[in-house]
């Protein structure tokens, strides 16, 4: 079977499962005792370990059965849960997700997680630090008995040979039924002559004769890496038939170059006995069933409609909207067609399609859109290692978390906020000894909040540290002649909290691996920038600090003001505009070589497009009137000088392409309704 057309879904299906996992691990460090919670992991890794092992990923799947054992020694109350234990998952499953990363990359998904599996197997034998005694000392012989057998040789002597099922519930289903059946179930351990030169012929050879007889369950290692003679001399078989293990042995024996074959009688579990034990927790599981809370309810309802979704490749998406945007261009062209002919029944025609049109693209964009919880999930296991590296007590409070922001802005949101987070957890918060003497709690909070509001989204990162020391900020700025003195004086505290953005600005007097107070701060100003947001900052002293981010909704379709310069067309988003108005020139003043209005009680300065992009005047200017855009970019605003308003429109962003790159004031351009290209403005650069 080609398992390649289902690698996607065993990629995708991986990424929840490992999300699950580590969400719950997190949770049940929090609350030992809930064996719910342990119940819910021990399924994710059970679900993930038989998927990886049908798959053919070896690794993946050895080390999340191993995992699994511990977890079910933790489920039947026979280990005690420590940190060191939580350690220990928790890097099983950093290497877990390290080989599905490796997989989703074009890999192979192996890795040497051999270390990991002795440490998890000292921990299911009571090794392990001496966590556990009685019962552990009770599994590990449990353990013993089970992996380690007296095995008949073929020719009557007795030796003692490990073996390892490592079976999944459908082989299991399987060998039962064949048990009922009145077939015989082996385990067959089959070795190779030192000299023997092609193994992998051999062992075909062995298959062979052994599906005349019956069927192979199992064989370890896998069928791939004994194919490729990825084995020493030896390999295993689980193997169903209904002939004596003397004639089975007799087939393969008489194969040449095989020196040995062992072979015993595989005993399954009794039946009555596993249901009973696991009786306690489906009757759990049906209590749960019954709608308690909220949560519980939604979660049903998830799963009762789960055969009315589909998953849809992203690539798929990205190319129904790069259509629709063309779609939108055309659109607007035969907007423009029907106002020059003036044709009633064109016109009709014409609206019709727009409005058909705007609902389109509606469900497009609603298609796009993904809840920022695909990028919050992670934050939480992130907080828990950092705050165990600083020694520090760290409550992560995510809000809003359902709120939901296009792909495109999704996929680059994540490296700011890591950003953010570790400068809040590194030094925003006090140490638990500061923090009690400053009569706070020992565990400090840090709130990750997500909220609509208009066709933005808002980020905000907020802790309970600290604050900001402003002049220990201005000092540093005064040193690195960021500022002058004589600007010093008349800044107010918020714009000194935002040179902490300033490239290469710090006021951390070690910088650390993690981060120091201003690290990486440009880096997220930039890079918020570039998705066409904004990033700002607010402190308290001793009360902590919040870090606002600003997005807009969608980048591939934006409205925007069409406004004329001579005989040149631009594009003000309409996400950066306040109003538009026509000054009289008589209103406009001078203030330090800068001319400005009065624009409802604050002075504005005011920014002459035509001489930031050298425009050659040809056409005859207004004496009297100036049309004007007014602009904003946080508490700053601008006016932009323009010749007249053309009106709004819903335009398409298209990039200038790699030999036009970082041109002043311009983040892209758009193709009009007449065919010509209007150029779209980048405010934040124009007001900065």
């Amino acid at each position: 079977m080609d398992m390649n057309q289902y690698l996607d879904m065993f990629i995708e299906e991986s990424r929840e499962h490992l999300q699950a996992i580590n969400s719950n691990l997190l949770t049940l460090e929090d609350d030992p005792h809930d064996i719910s919670v342990v119940n819910e992991i021990f399924r994710s890794a059970h679900t993930l370990k038989g998927m990886a092992a049908t798959m053919g990923f070896e690794d993946l799947a050895s080390l999340t059965h191993e995992t699994e054992n511990v977890l079910d020694l933790i489920r039947n109350q026979k280990l005690t849960i420590t940190s060191e234990i939580m350690d220990v998952i928790f890097k099983s499953v950093d290497a877990m997700e390290e080989m599905v990363q490796s997989i989703m990359e074009g890999g192979n998904g192996v890795l040497d997680v051999s270390q990991l599996v002795e440490v998890l197997r000292t921990i299911v034998s009571g090794d392990f630090e001496q966590a556990v005694q009685e019962s552990a000392a009770a599994s590990a012989v449990a353990l013993s008995n089970e992996t380690s057998e007296e095995i008949v040789h073929s020719e009557g002597t007795q030796e003692s040979v490990t073996r390892n099922y490592e079976l999944d519930d459908y082989a299991i289903t399987i060998m039962r039924q064949s048990k009922e059946s009145g077939h015989n179930i082996y385990w067959i351990h089959i070795s190779l002559r030192e000299d023997c030169v092609l193994k992998a012929a051999r062992a075909y050879m062995v298959f062979d004769q052994l599906e005349t007889l019956g069927e192979v369950i199992k064989t370890t290692p896998g069928v791939e890496d004994i194919e490729n003679e990825r084995f020493d001399r030896s390999f295993e078989v689980i193997y169903i038939t209904a002939r004596p293990a003397e004639e089975i042995t007799n087939k393969i024996s008489n194969i040449s170059e095989v020196s040995e074959v062992l072979i015993e009688t595989i005993q399954l579990p009794d039946m009555n006995k596993e249901v009973a034990a696991s009786a306690p927790v489906a009757q759990k599981q049906k209590d749960e069933t019954k709608g308690n809370t909220p949560a519980q309810n939604q979660t049903a309802t998830k799963k009762v409609n789960g055969n009315k979704t589909i998953r849809v490749d992203i690539e798929r998406l990205d190319i129904l909207m790069n259509l629709f945007s063309e779609l939108v261009i055309d659109r607007g062209r035969l907007e423009q067609l029907a106002k020059e002919i003036d044709k009633t029944e064109l016109h009709e025609t014409v609206e019709h399609m727009s409005r058909i049109s705007g609902d389109l693209q509606n469900i497009i964009l609603t298609m796009r859109m993904v809840p920022v919880e695909q990028v919050f999930n992670r934050f939480p296991r992130m907080v828990r290692d950092l705050a165990k590296e600083l020694n520090k007590k760290v409550n992560l409070e995510i809000i809003g978390a359902e709120t939901e922001l296009d792909r495109t802005v999704i996929d680059e949101i994540g490296d700011p906020l890591v950003h953010l987070l570790r400068n809040s957890i590194d030094h925003g918060l006090e140490s638990p000894a500061q923090r009690t003497q400053m009569g706070k709690p020992e565990e400090g909070v840090v709130q990750l909040k997500a909220y609509h509001s208009g066709n933005h989204v808002f980020i905000e990162v907020q802790d309970d540290g600290f604050g900001i020391d402003k002049n220990k900020v201005l000092n540093k700025a005064l040193q690195r002649g960021i500022v002058t003195p004589t600007m010093a004086e008349t800044l107010t505290d918020r714009q000194i909290y935002e040179l902490l953005f300033a490239s290469g600005f710090s006021t951390a007097d070690q910088v650390s691996d993690i981060s120091g107070r201003g690290v990486g701060l440009d880096v997220v100003k930039t890079k918020i920038e570039s998705l066409g947001g904004s990033v700002s900052v607010d402190s308290s002293p001793n009360a902590g600090s919040i870090f606002r981010i600003q997005l807009p909704l969608t980048l591939s379709i934006i409205s925007a003001m069409l406004v004329q310069i001579e005989a040149e067309k631009y594009a003000v988003p309409l996400s950066s505009i306040i109003e538009t108005a026509v000054v009289k020139k008589s209103d406009i003043m001078m203030a330090h070589r800068q001319q400005v209005i009065d624009f409802r009680g604050k002075i504005v300065p005011l920014v002459s497009l035509k001489e930031i992009f050298s425009i050659p005047v040809n056409g005859i200017t207004k004496e009297d009137e100036v049309a004007v855009v007014i602009v904003r970019k946080g508490d700053k605003m601008a006016g932009l000088i323009v010749d007249s308003f053309i009106g709004q429109q819903e335009i398409v962003l298209k990039t200038l392409g790699k030999y036009l790159v970082n041109v002043f004031a311009i983040s892209g351009a758009t193709i009009l309704g007449d065919g010509q290209v209007a150029l779209i403005l980048d405010c934040n650069a124009l007001i900065k």
